[in-house]
């Protein structure tokens, strides 16, 4: 007689049969010599793969981030030594200021500086004009002169300078020039007073004007102008100040090793100290911020001679070799140019 299976009998012989081939298999593997040589390997393979994955925490992690720090270190020491780093001194604003100007006569021309200045002696530059020539060029007469000096003082009353709050300073680089005198004269007409300054005197004020507070004990200030180079520092309350060659000297035959060799004589006073940072003023160095300056930066530090050595004009070719002699005597950490400081500024922070 024939016996048919039912289907749930047939699945019950198919998963015995299944059964059977999982254990006898796993017997194999872990009793035979051949079954533990498949297993060994297989583990090996594992443990292979997971050492080339490096955890995300742990050595490996720590090791990857020192290597990405180091590297972010080398850069920016690279951009430190081409002088590109940034300066992150925010100067404090005056509150409730009051609009005074001030117009330097030097020897490439009239800056002009209209500031807002409060009690606490914080202050703000609100307009500024750099190598003006409107009242040195083209002006025979005196009364060229003094018609070109009202213009001149209009521009910054209409602006809301009192007149009583306009000042003109004459460089001590300038005040020799035949020039200079007939504008002294004629401003004197016009019952302006005219205020002269020494080199020593030029240098204190630029420090006045230029240097921090934060950093009156680790830096000094650098003007560069056209008739000579001031440099000043702080010392317990007093201000050494030292005059040297201004970036001029090539109209005089003067040559380039002969400055340099002065210049940094005279740079070498600076007390180590205050030789951390150097806040730069001047022609040239404006010329040299220019160059590197990022958007609308008050302060720019500058990169190094070397950089500037594609300068064409011969005044910022004989201002490099100044800023080169300075740099070399001092080895400074850097060089930072302030747009909106003139040593003037520094004549108004003076005043009552």
């Amino acid at each position: 007689m024939k016996t048919t299976l039912t289907p749930f009998a047939r699945f019950l012989i198919t998963l015995a049969i299944l059964a059977g081939l999982f254990f006898g298999g796993k017997y194999i593997l872990e009793n035979t010599a051949w079954g533990r040589s498949v297993l060994n390997k297989s583990n090996e393979t594992t443990t292979e793969e997971s050492s080339t994955k490096a955890p995300e925490d742990g050595p490996a992690a720590e090791s990857s981030a020192t290597a990405t720090s180091s590297g972010s270190e080398n850069s920016d020491n690279e951009a430190t030594a081409a002088g590109s780093s940034s300066f992150s001194f925010v100067a404090p604003e005056p509150v409730n200021g009051k609009l005074k100007g001030v117009v330097e006569l030097g020897a490439s021309g009239f800056n002009s500086f209209i500031v807002r200045i409060d009690k606490s002696k914080n202050w703000k530059l609100e307009k500024s004009e750099f190598g003006n020539s409107l009242v040195t060029e083209n002006m025979a007469t005196d009364e060229d002169i003094r018609t070109g000096l009202k213009k001149y003082i209009g521009s910054m009353l209409d602006f809301g300078v009192s007149g009583r709050d306009i000042h003109f300073v004459v460089s001590s680089g300038a005040v020799k020039a035949d020039v200079t005198q007939k504008i002294v004269k004629n401003l004197k007409a016009l019952n302006y007073f005219v205020n002269t300054v020494s080199p020593e005197q030029e240098g204190a004020l630029a420090l006045k004007c230029v240097l921090p507070k934060d950093f009156e004990d680790e830096a000094f200030v650098t003007d560069i102008g056209s008739g000579n180079t001031k440099i000043s520092w702080s010392s317990n309350g007093s201000v050494s100040a030292l005059e040297t060659y201004g970036a001029k000297y090539f109209q005089n035959g003067v040559d380039d090793g002969k400055v340099y060799d002065d210049v940094k004589d005279k740079a070498s006073s600076i007390p180590g100290m205050k030789r951390k940072t150097c806040f730069i003023i001047g022609g040239v160095p404006f010329s040299m911020a220019k160059k590197v300056r990022n958007g609308k930066e008050r302060y720019t530090v500058l990169k190094e001679p070397a950089y500037y050595k594609d300068l064409k004009d011969a005044k910022d070719k004989s201002g490099v070799n100044i800023y080169k002699a300075i740099k070399d005597a001092t080895n400074c950490n850097q060089f930072v140019f302030d747009w909106d400081a003139n040593f003037t500024i520094g004549f108004l922070l003076g005043l009552p």
